[in-house]
């Protein structure tokens, strides 16, 4: 897991068409308007790439539209869950600055 980093979790649903909020746990959350996958981790080692379809902010949240869901029923299960990204399509880090992860 040391190759991937948390930049959300999918706290709840938003409307009937899969939309979800994520709370970002990351330090910017304009990240997710150049992000085009994440990857939903199931646990238990299990992971889902999902396609980014839109991105709109209210308040502290994120709402998202995955490609992959069309429906309200098909996204529910997933609540919860984080959302994470390979280092390789993590923020670039200036001088002096660490991901939280790596300093744990």
């Amino acid at each position: 897991m040391d190759d991937m980093l948390r930049v959300g979790v999918i706290s709840s649903t938003h409307g009937v068409r899969g939309e979800v909020k994520v709370y970002p746990t990351t330090d910017d959350a304009n990240r997710f308007k150049k992000l085009k996958t994440v990857i939903l981790d199931l646990g238990r080692g299990e992971q889902i790439t999902l396609n980014i379809e839109s991105v709109k902010f209210f308040k502290n949240m994120v709402i998202l539209k995955f490609k992959e869901f069309d429906n309200i029923n098909d996204i529910i299960p997933y609540k919860g869950m984080d959302l994470l990204v390979t280092r390789e399509n993590a923020i670039p880090l200036e001088d002096g600055e660490y991901y939280i992860a790596d300093i744990i």
